[in-house]
């Protein structure tokens, strides 16, 4: 069954090494919770908030080993007033037996503050 990953990260600064390491540790992370490897995704999506130039999130999770034919792609976080900066956010699609209440999203760093809910309930796992 096709089912739907979370994933979310906040750098410091916009550089390409800040911007590989935080996507390569949270796409491992997302996989590593939720035990999956890279023939079980159908997809990955990375999003990235206005302020991240210096580097595609994609060109990070092309570094994870495994990664170099899992369909990758970036777009733009819309702006929002008062919204998380230097934000970068993942949407894997994998396929799993897991139950959407057995999948764990995560949230690193500053972004823990989007998704508070998840956070706290994860933590009691």
């Amino acid at each position: 069954m096709m089912r739907g990953i979370r994933g979310a990260i906040t750098i410091k600064n916009d550089t390409e090494v800040e911007i590989v390491s935080a996507v390569r540790w949270m796409v491992t992370e997302m996989c590593r919770h939720n035990g999956v490897v890279p023939d079980d995704i159908g997809a990955c999506i990375l999003s990235a908030t206005e302020d991240i130039t210096a580097a595609f999130p994609a060109f990070g999770a092309r570094q994870i080993p495994g990664f170099d034919l899992v369909p990758l792609f970036d777009t733009r976080q819309i702006a929002v007033k008062d919204s998380l900066p230097h934000c970068i956010r993942a949407l894997l699609l994998v396929e799993t037996e897991k139950s959407p209440q057995e999948i764990r999203h995560v949230y690193l760093g500053e972004a823990a503050k989007l998704r508070t809910d998840l956070v706290q309930k994860q933590k009691g796992m």
